[in-house]
């Protein structure tokens, strides 16, 4: 014979569904999972009717991300709600207490309320607590009135904090795995924007590289003549793309709108709208066939930063998201500024490449010297080359006459290329050469420059080789600060490598001066008459997958002809032109000193 369930056997059949719905969010991976859990299972299990979830976006704003039951159009209408607005849930997040409100005490103390169903109901509210935050709220409806004992109250409440535990640590790992998805994407985007000087191409795939992680969709436009071209437009989904396009030609932005685009043009700072509200999309269309367009997009979150340069914006860049994309925060609008921050860079630098290379040869040409000293009982020689693509690298060297006896002698390499390399070299020539002037010792000259890197805060790597020959004790005195060893040429014909002990690159100790145990030993080696001693940098013997030692000896075997020949700077560009890398990917600098 049948009999009824009795409402203890109701409610311990709940009780034993809750609980296998609190294991299932405790492995949740995924915050959808959650939702899932929360508006299908949860909402069964208890026996409600509806059942949704709704998370904090920020300080004053609630976002719907989950709804089981309700009324037709209630997940759009209540997409997003103020934390201030009049509404239970609203309400349990700014007290954190739960609510239990029957049909009577809503319709009093909620007048406005949309009902999520017909007929009398009651509402639990239950607040998501973690780590004394609050993330949002849980609301369950029942048809009818519903007493909730305090067995099952208990329960709800231990489930609504093992959901926000789920919540709060798939947030966390979300956070964690965003950054790193931005580490990665900028430097995937900055190889690629780096690798060349076709920015356009460049910029067409970056947009599509943040679609659809970060964004639902993504728009490049570039100043011309006052206007925005549009330059790109990548969608997660391609089918929309012929919606932007139709929105961006039936409906072009205003240069003079006081939001978007032309703003960030304008002003040069970015625009985040962390929340597109439904009001806030028909109070930005012109017509209802605007908004509906806008409403097919799904605007629900907007970041729009310049591709600023020098002062100059060259451009914007703007992401958007859709119903399930992110909420751009500041942390995202940080991102999105360092992104368009490179980007501009890339464009500036192809605008501007010509002017720069041109710039940057002249200036190497100022400090370079024009030609070495003439001094009795040597005969000098020097030969510079700058990499075939950049036109001006770091390289330098100098020749500085010490007395009747002495010279002295320097080669410097400044690691990279352009401008900003031949600057640092042209600082570093002019240290050197006062240095010289106050010491020339040595040990004097690389200490005086390890304070020079400590006074002027230089992060650039640099590697320098002095010495100073002297005749009157036929002694050659090398110290070497990470630079290639030089090569001794003897009259005989045999080739010396000048080997230099504890040759620390320059700065890697600067500001600890040479008292906090930066120490370069100094080589001391008999140079008579007819020895040739050549100094030069590393784009003469390096290539590309060979060792250094190749490099040198394939140099040492060259060499031989300098030995005795009879046009000193003739022999020598024939020696560096046949020598050097064939793909001329460094700069070459040698200095030859030949005792006659």
């Amino acid at each position: 014979m049948y009999e009824p369930p009795t409402p203890a056997d109701l409610l311990a059949e709940r009780l034993t569904r809750l609980a296998a719905v609190t294991s299932d969010l405790l492995f949740a991976e995924t915050l959808e999972s959650v939702t899932a859990h929360v508006t299908q299972h949860v909402t069964d299990a208890a026996g409600a009717t509806v059942g949704s979830l709704s998370l904090l976006v920020d300080d004053e704003t609630l976002a719907l991300v989950g709804i089981r039951g309700g009324r037709e159009g209630v997940a759009s209408r209540w997409a997003t709600y103020p934390v201030a607005s009049n509404t239970p849930a609203a309400e349990t997040v700014r007290t954190r207490q739960p609510m239990l409100l029957g049909s009577d005490e809503i319709e009093r103390r909620y007048p406005g309320l949309e009902n999520a169903a017909g007929g009398e109901r009651s509402i639990l509210c239950l607040p998501l607590m973690a780590s004394a935050k609050t993330l949002g709220v849980m609301t369950l409806s029942f048809p009818g009135l519903r007493d909730i004992d305090t067995a099952e109250h208990l329960f709800l409440r231990l489930l609504a904090d093992t959901c926000a535990s789920a919540i709060d640590r798939l947030s966390l790992q979300r956070e964690a795995g965003d950054r790193e998805d931005k580490l990665r994407f900028l430097a995937e985007a900055s190889a690629r924007l780096a690798s060349d000087l076709g920015y356009e191409a460049t910029l067409e795939s970056v947009a599509a590289m943040a679609v659809p992680w970060f964004a639902d969709w993504c728009a490049i436009a570039l100043e011309d003549d006052g206007r925005l071209r549009t330059l790109s437009v990548a969608h997660a989904h391609p089918e929309h793309e012929a919606l932007i396009e139709e929105l961006q030609r039936s409906y072009p932005s205003s240069p003079d709108a006081p939001r978007g685009a032309y703003e960030v043009l304008r002003t040069g700072r970015s625009d985040l709208v962390s929340e597109v509200s439904d009001d806030l999309l028909a109070a930005s269309a012109q017509d209802q066939k605007h908004l509906e367009l806008l409403r097919q997009l799904s605007f629900r979150s907007a970041l729009s930063v310049p591709l600023k340069c020098r002062e100059r914006v060259l451009g914007v860049i703007t992401w958007v998201t859709g119903e399930q994309g992110r909420r751009f925060t500041e942390a995202d609008r940080a991102f999105g500024e360092d992104l368009a921050l490179r980007a501009a860079v890339a464009i500036d630098n192809a605008q501007l490449h010509s002017q720069l290379r041109d710039s940057a040869l002249r200036l190497q040409k100022a400090v370079l010297p024009d030609e070495l000293p003439q001094h009795p009982g040597w005969d000098l020689a020097d030969r510079y080359l700058p990499a075939g693509r950049s036109g001006a690298g770091g390289d330098f060297y100098d020749v500085v006459v010490l007395g009747a006896d002495r010279l002295a002698f320097f080669v410097g390499d400044v690691m990279g290329r352009g401008v900003e390399a031949t600057s640092v070299m042209a600082q570093m020539r002019s240290a050197i050469r006062t240095l010289i002037a106050i010491d020339p010792h040595p040990t004097a000259v690389l200490s005086g420059l390890e304070r020079v890197f400590a006074q002027w805060d230089l992060d650039q790597l640099v590697t320098v080789l002095y010495g100073i020959v002297d005749t009157g004790r036929d002694t050659l005195e090398v110290i070497n600060a990470g630079h290639p060893e030089p090569l001794l040429l003897h009259p005989d014909g045999s080739v010396e490598v000048v080997t230099t002990p504890d040759t620390l690159i320059l700065g890697v100790g600067a500001g600890a001066g040479p008292d906090a145990g930066i120490t370069r030993g100094i080589v001391k080696v008999a140079l008579l008459p007819g020895t040739t001693v050549l100094a030069y940098t590393d784009g003469l013997v390096e290539r590309r997958e060979e060792d250094q030692e190749v490099g040198i000896a394939r140099l040492a075997a060259a060499a031989q002809e300098l030995v005795g020949c009879t046009d000193l700077t003739s022999t020598l560009s024939t020696l560096v032109d046949s020598v050097r890398d064939p793909t001329r990917d460094d700069d070459v600098a040698a200095l030859v000193m030949r005792r006659t």
